[in-house]
């Protein structure tokens, strides 16, 4: 069971072409209690895959805080960052980025190789994810074996091997037609809901974001409005 949860405090994010400056976050506030599914919805720009990176540790707020767990990201350095984030987060993105030459289990099996872990347990942990994502029969298909959604399930499978507190998903089912889009979103509301994982997801799709406990909205980023099962929340509506 997961139990981190995420706190966002006045973070701002800037960045800088040439002496021009960009801001991109302004000030954000954000809190996601352990176990949650909290879906980033907001126009090119409003600042959706910023604030994932910077949760999940792959940037920098330029002020501000970012707590994850008992993991206080803007203090830590980026040895520390590194070694968090293949412990405690899990990626997925639209494009697979799978090795082509490797097998399904071998993509997988990847971010353990990190850890000091021997090959049978190594071996089992990727049998057991890739039976979560319904793949255990195509362990040893390489990614030009199998079909953009089984593809995007290995990837997802790579990502809960580690058991990380928390998966960020930028536009998960962004390259994927109509059905296999709502087989991989059913895949999310089940690690969500069977394996208590804290799950953020960026999407421009209202049927993808209806999978979520709570959409928030970004607008020139800032927090705009928040829904709960799309409903207005009670904060928003005050």
């Amino acid at each position: 069971m997961s139990t981190a949860d995420i706190e966002v405090k006045d973070v701002r994010k800037v960045y800088h072409k040439d002496r021009i400056e960009i801001p991109v976050l302004d000030g954000l506030n954000l809190s996601i209690p352990p176990g949650e599914f909290v879906v980033l919805m907001g126009p090119s720009g409003s600042g959706k895959s910023t604030l994932l990176h910077l949760i999940g540790g792959l940037d920098s707020p330029t002020s501000g805080s970012i707590r994850v767990g008992e993991a206080h990201l803007e203090r830590m350095s980026e040895h520390e960052l590194t070694a968090w984030r293949s412990r405690h987060v899990g990626f997925i993105f639209q494009m697979y980025h799978l090795v082509p030459v490797l097998t399904a289990a071998q993509n997988v099996e990847l971010p353990l190789l990190l850890f000091k872990i021997p090959a049978r347990e190594r071996r089992e942990r990727v049998k057991t994810a890739l039976a979560v994502v319904g793949l255990a029969d195509r362990m040893d298909h390489r990614p030009n074996q199998l079909s953009g959604g089984q593809e995007q399930r290995v990837a997802i499978a790579r990502a809960i091997v580690t058991d990380p507190d928390v998966i960020l998903a930028d536009e998960p089912t962004g390259d994927l037609d109509a059905k296999t889009s709502e087989e991989i979103l059913n895949l999310l509301n089940l690690l969500n809901s069977e394996f208590s994982k804290t799950i953020l997801m960026v999407t421009h799709d209202p049927k993808a974001a209806s999978h979520g406990q709570r959409v928030v909205h970004l607008e020139k980023g800032v927090l705009e409005r928040e829904e709960f099962n799309n409903r207005p929340a009670l904060a928003a509506s005050s």
